[in-house]
């Protein structure tokens, strides 16, 4: 077997954080050796508890998870999107508390040291707003020579925003720190909704998890009834987007991007209606021009096949 791919996961502990976590647990490419919180969904604290007690459940509780960020880079938190992720962000479900607490050296901190200790191999996995990447990267300017790649669940290059027409929830919500992440010197993955919005779980595969004999696969099952009642008037039947375990799995190996061309890509910070926009250059995608010499993010706008099974299957292997 080759060995698994370190991985530092940034997240906001909500619903589809919860699916991506469980995800890479059960994945053999890949193993977490760290987790960071930032305040999106819920608050950075609540994700730090909610990520200890799943960790806990899951028999992962030796995992550190730091405290990051609770404000954004040039305004302070908002309050989350209870509506979506439920009061304390994981659909209401409440887990048995874990007795490991937060790491104490704060998201930014772990990552650099991480970063050290996985020099050269560790590969970032963001899927909430980028806050603690653009605190570590002014913390330690050298951070991209040591990581390998950076994936990231954000923006929208041809499709609409999720927040505002033109902006989606993990980029509005910090688009300078955005900007950093993607203006930094490393590889960037970005997994954008124009691929995210066409990958969905559905009922019968949420059965399946509810089934199973491990407690954390059926906690995961039952905080996914929240969600699947957001994403109802969307989809039209109980189901949800697959945001966040999308990265998740195009990080670990588990589907291959068929349509990903390397473009300059800018985040507008302006005030206007335009903040938060990912603006990918795709010109000449028609001719063929996949890619700009130089440029550093790829863009995800296909991939291989729907993840939904090979995400359930996977998880129902813990």
């Amino acid at each position: 077997m080759t060995t698994p791919i370190p991985v530092y996961l940034d997240c906001d502990t909500g619903v589809d954080d919860t699916v991506a976590l469980a995800y890479l647990l059960a994945s053999p490419a890949v193993e977490v050796v760290g987790i960071g919180t930032v305040s999106g969904n819920i608050d950075a604290a609540q994700a730090a508890r909610n990520t200890l007690d799943l960790l806990a459940l899951a028999g992962h509780a030796d995992i550190p998870v730091a405290v990051g960020a609770h404000d954004h880079l040039d305004h302070p938190y908002g309050g989350g999107a209870r509506h979506v992720h439920g009061e304390n962000g994981i659909g209401g479900v409440e887990l048995p508390r874990a007795a490991a607490e937060p790491d104490p050296r704060g998201a930014a901190q772990l990552l650099v040291d991480l970063s050290h200790t996985y020099e050269g191999r560790l590969h970032v996995l963001t899927i909430g707003p980028m806050t603690n990447l653009a605190h570590a990267l002014e913390l330690d300017p050298t951070l991209p020579g040591r990581v390998a790649e950076v994936t990231a669940m954000g923006g929208a290059a041809l499709a609409a925003g999720n927040i505002t027409p033109v902006a989606e929830a993990n980029v509005y919500n910090d688009p300078q720190a955005a900007a950093a992440l993607v203006g930094a010197d490393w590889n960037v993955t970005l997994v954008p909704l124009d691929v995210t919005l066409d990958h969905t779980l559905d009922e019968d595969q949420r059965r399946m998890l509810l089934a199973s004999p491990h407690p954390f696969v059926r906690a995961v099952g039952e905080i996914l009834d929240h969600y699947f009642d957001f994403y109802l008037p969307t989809y039209g039947v109980r189901s949800c987007a697959l945001h966040d375990p999308l990265a998740a799995v195009i990080a670990a190996g588990g589907s291959q991007p068929t349509r990903a061309p390397r473009v300059p890509v800018e985040v507008d910070v302006s005030h206007g209606p335009g903040r938060g926009q990912t603006i990918a250059d795709l010109r000449g995608q028609r001719l063929g021009v996949r890619h700009h010499d130089g440029a550093r993010t790829r863009v995800v706008l296909e991939v291989d096949a729907p993840i939904g099974p090979h995400l359930v299957e996977t998880i129902l292997s813990v």
